[in-house]
């Protein structure tokens, strides 16, 4: 997902008709669109100062991370992006020296504002379903989930009455 782009959009660009947003939820298990969809950035920006207060708060540290350490042949000794406390430091024997070493300084801070902003990166990722199964899944929700005159849930051919289930948790 680009920018701002609503599930609708996405689905113009890839199917050619924005009728087929519910498909580009549903292949992604979306169920809440507010908190499983990228937010806008100017929502963003909300969310993060009604979550944090300030500023001041939005660009304090969240967390550390490690970054990555090898040894004097290249070896990876510890990978980056895990999360440690801000004093870590690694002792390990290196071959090619032949004496063992203390590595300090091996840290990163990530403030709010990154750790939140990784998380909204991630729902960027998603998964489309191939055009050339769209008639099939097409025909078979609308066989599988079809309104028919005199149902409980049927009012028009165009409207349908539901009952909101995640009203009371």
């Amino acid at each position: 997902i680009v920018g701002d782009e609503r599930p609708d959009n996405v689905s113009y660009a890839y199917y050619g008709d924005a009728t087929y947003d519910w498909l580009v939820l549903l292949a992604n298990n979306v169920v809440d669109i507010y908190s499983e969809w990228p937010m806008t950035q100017q929502s963003f920006d909300t969310f993060l100062i009604n979550k944090y207060g300030t500023y001041d708060e939005i660009d304090s540290v969240h967390h550390y991370e490690s970054v990555e350490v090898t040894n004097s042949r290249g070896i990876k000794i510890l990978d980056a992006g895990l999360t440690v406390p801000s004093n870590f430091s690694v002792t390990y024997f290196d071959s090619g020296l032949g004496k063992e070493v203390l590595k300090t300084n091996i840290t990163r801070e990530i403030t709010n504002r990154v750790f939140e902003d990784k998380l909204e990166d991630g729902k960027r990722n998603i998964y489309l379903l191939k055009k050339e199964y769209l008639n099939m899944i097409a025909q078979d929700i609308k066989n599988v989930l079809e309104y028919k005159e005199g149902s409980t849930q049927y009012v028009s051919r165009t409207l349908k009455r539901v009952d909101n289930i995640r009203l009371y948790q």
